[in-house]
């Protein structure tokens, strides 16, 4: 006789066509993986014997296949009626007799009494596979509390099989729909209401980035994060880092996380409700840094046993403090991508609607659709944008007819991001007010190739598409780098043909993911109450002040570093000009007015300046952290502006003072060749520094005696003058002669092939190119290389 009931311990992943994917998963977990450290609550699993069985009453599952068969899934309002039709039927119709009465047994096994609650989940058993996650597609029912309200569940699971989204799902990914059978998983409930949930993937869901586990955490149970009704804390950590021992955590973004999940008042018949998180609550991390270690560490032995990226649920119990697994899927977007990349570029921009995170690093356009409720789906036309609060599983039919979705709550794991990133189309999630700031009907340009924030432009505006073949790049006779300022877009340029990053500019980290100037921060006591609340509002999540600099300008760093590794990543210190660090919170009153603030206080000037001195030493331990606590010593220093040789030696002196000295765990100090002096003297500049990168904007500049800030003059402004290239050629030839590195990292090669060509053939070790030039520029030499031979 076919079992209809199994406990979790005994099954495997060889079981989904008894149990479905969830289940089998957790069963694996459970009986393979607890002694590696992943804790996984216990259960039992119905089967799909059971499940079949129950269909064969009353000739349920004919009646299910005839109401079917001709059935046209994209006519909403037809898909709407016949699946409420079946899933009457299901729930009309009695369990059989044995299946209720093995149900009740095990659960009596697993506890009793008023406080003993499960969770009902869903798996089909063509879910969770590497080919289709069937993402949602089927019910959850969380804090479920004694034996009638069990079976109910239990009749609602089996009922959500035909949901609207699950019908619609299987035939556009071609599944039989009777091939499809449904087991339900009985599981102990996390007491993650009183504690923290989330998701985590074990890879970068936006970039297929493989060596970094991605963790989104919200308070209360978790299904606020997967439906996205939160935008959840988010959280980078390295593999390799974590691998080793070393402080692996990359990144850290507070989300706003202003609802939780809990369970229903007690004595009533609300299973669980939706509560506001306490304003104090929101400013600080849902989870510290020893859970986020703990939970990739266990994310870690769950993909090394798969063999393959994972989306991984897990909650943490408010009461015990312990984490939990509470079931793992193999990821089906990112681990199925090629080698062929989509890029994207805006030709124009116009008035900005509204920000948020950004999906898919794609841009759609289209007529906007605002809507509000799953009834109104049969509005949405193809091609254009949806635009709503949240979006959730029921509107997975109409989905795949939009140019891009948009809504007001949600972060990157949450179901439009899911459904958007398999569907291959842009999203920006978490918009707080995109329902109100774009109007029905509005032509609307969504963009997802800006980094990290997503934005929704007015307007139907131009863009360029086009499609890379990363592994048919020809051979060329340099190096290419890449000159990266963005953070948050460092994974998906390192999947770019590439030697590392020859620059990357900590002011571009500083400005983006600080805001604040240093001397405010180090002197916060001494700031108005105004100031003190907004740089609180700033640093929020953080220990202090200086801390929250340190950190994340650290951040930054390691997350572009970590991106390239092992491949070199040159950082330059902060070249802020007076007027740029006034601009940041705190700024004006620590700035000098200057007329011209391009040939005034910036580079090794400030650094060695007794009154900036202590805000380039919160840059040290930033590299230095990144360096020595993280292993990424892939990170080499260079040093902007330096005037004289004078400021040369005392820099270099000030950099070892602070842990960072020259040939110390294979440390370089590079400098930038920017001003005319440094090519005269490059051989008696290079006795401080292990080579040059030319910055062509400042010597172009200095050389021709012209503002490059200026638009009266901007047409004179050439990094082909004969004059430039005679003092770059110098620099080359002053490193190759000592054996040193020489690059170029300003605009010049970007924008001018011919010059990359010029600079190839003057010896350069390497090109720093702006991303998008990367490849242009990679078959432009090529192309001079066939030629000539």
């Amino acid at each position: 006789m076919n079992p209809y009931i199994i406990p979790f311990e005994k099954l495997k992943s060889k079981d989904i066509e008894i149990v479905g994917g969830k289940n089998a998963s957790i069963g694996e977990m459970i009986s393979t993986l607890s002694n590696l450290g992943v804790t996984v609550p216990g259960g039992f699993a119905t089967t799909s014997y059971a499940y079949r069985d129950f269909l064969a009453q009353e000739n349920l599952s004919g009646r299910i296949a005839e109401a079917l068969g001709s059935l046209d899934v994209d006519d909403v309002e037809r898909l709407a009626a016949v699946g409420k039709q079946i899933r009457g039927w299901i729930l009309s119709s009695p369990f059989p007799k044995r299946l209720r009465d093995e149900v009740l047994a095990a659960f009596r096994k697993m506890g009793s009494g008023s406080e003993f609650a499960v969770a009902v989940r869903s798996s089909a058993t063509a879910e969770d596979l590497p080919e289709a996650s069937f993402a949602g597609q089927q019910e959850t029912f969380l804090n479920v509390r004694g034996e009638e309200r069990l079976l109910a569940s239990m009749h609602e699971v089996y009922a959500s099989l035909f949901n609207d989204r699950a019908i619609a799902y299987r035939v556009h990914n071609n599944f039989d729909h009777n091939a499809v059978a449904l087991s339900v998983g009985v599981q102990h409930m996390v007491r993650s209401d009183l504690g923290a949930a989330g998701v985590m993937f074990t890879l970068d869901t936006d970039s297929g980035f493989r060596d970094v586990v991605f963790l989104t955490s919200s308070y209360g149970l978790g299904e606020t994060v997967v439906q996205g009704a939160v935008n959840p804390d988010e959280f980078y950590v390295y593999k390799p880092s974590l691998r080793a021992g070393r402080r692996s955590i990359l990144r850290k973004n507070l989300g706003q996380k202003a609802l939780k999940m809990v369970y229903g008042e007690p004595g009533t018949q609300e299973r669980v409700r939706t509560v506001d998180v306490p304003a104090e609550d929101r400013q600080r991390f849902s989870i510290d840094e020893a859970d986020i270690v703990e939970l990739s560490k266990q994310a870690l032995v769950i993909e090394e046993h798969y063999g393959t990226p994972m989306d991984i649920e897990w909650g943490k119990d408010g009461e015990s403090g312990k984490i939990y697994i509470l079931q793992a899927r193999p990821e089906t977007v990112q681990s199925r991508a090629g080698r062929t990349i989509q890029r994207f570029t805006l030709k124009s921009r116009s008035t900005l609607l509204v920000s948020g995170r950004s999906i898919g690093q794609r841009i759609g356009a289209g007529h906007a659709r605002i809507i509000r409720d799953v009834k109104e789906m049969s509005r949405v036309r193809a091609g254009d944008v949806l635009v709503a609060d949240m979006t959730d599983p029921d509107w997975e039919p109409v989905m795949k007819r939009a140019a891009a979705i948009v809504t007001n709550r949600g972060g990157r794991t949450c179901h439009a991001a899911i459904i958007a990133r398999e569907l291959g189309i842009p999203a920006v999630v978490g918009c707080v007010t995109a329902t109100q700031a774009i109007r029905e009907n509005q032509a609307v340009t969504v963009s997802c190739a800006e980094g990290d924030t997503g934005h929704v432009y007015d307007g139907m505006l131009d863009y360029d598409q086009r499609s890379i073949e990363l592994d048919s790049l020809p051979p060329i006779p340099v190096k290419i780098a890449m000159n990266v300022g963005n953070p948050d877009r460092a994974f998906e340029f390192a999947g770019l043909p590439n030697n590392g990053v020859g620059l990357a500019r900590l002011e571009f980290i500083i400005n983006r993911m600080i805001g604040v100037h240093p001397r405010a921060l180090l002197e916060f006591d001494k700031q108005s109450p105004e100031l003190k609340e907004t740089i609180s509002q700033q640093i929020a999540g953080y220990a202090d002040p200086v801390s929250f600099y340190v950190d994340k300008l650290a951040e930054g760093v390691a997350q572009i570093a970590a991106a390239f590794a092992p491949e070199t990543v040159i950082v330059r210190l902060s070249d802020f000009k007076s007027n740029e660090y006034a601009n940041l919170i705190g700024g004006k009153g620590y700035e000098p007015h200057e007329e011209n603030p391009m040939l005034g206080f910036r580079g090794a000037a400030r650094y060695i300046d007794k009154v900036f001195r202590p805000c380039f030493e919160l840059e040290c331990r930033a590299l230095k952290c990144v360096r020595d606590e993280m292993g990424l010593t892939n990170v080499q220093i260079m040093v902007p502006f330096v005037r004289t040789l004078a400021e040369a030696k005392a820099v270099t002196q000030l950099l070892s003072d602070n842990g960072l000295k020259r040939g110390e765990n294979g440390l370089q100090h590079i400098m930038m060749c920017e001003l005319p002096t440094n090519a005269v003297l490059a051989e008696r500049y290079l006795e401080y520094f292990d080579g040059m990168s030319i910055g062509s904007n400042d010597m172009t500049q200095l050389a021709l005696g012209l503002d490059r800030d200026s638009g009266v003059v901007a047409k004179l402004f050439d990094e082909r003058d004969d004059a430039v290239k005679a003092l770059m050629a110098m620099a080359i030839k002053a490193c190759k002669a000592q054996g040193k590195y020489v690059g170029i990292c300003g605009q010049g090669p970007s924008d001018h092939p011919e010059l990359a060509r010029w600079l190839v053939e003057q010896g350069i070790t390497s090109l720093s190119l702006n991303p998008d030039t990367v490849v242009e520029t990679w078959m432009f030499l090529a192309n001079e290389a066939a030629a000539a031979r």
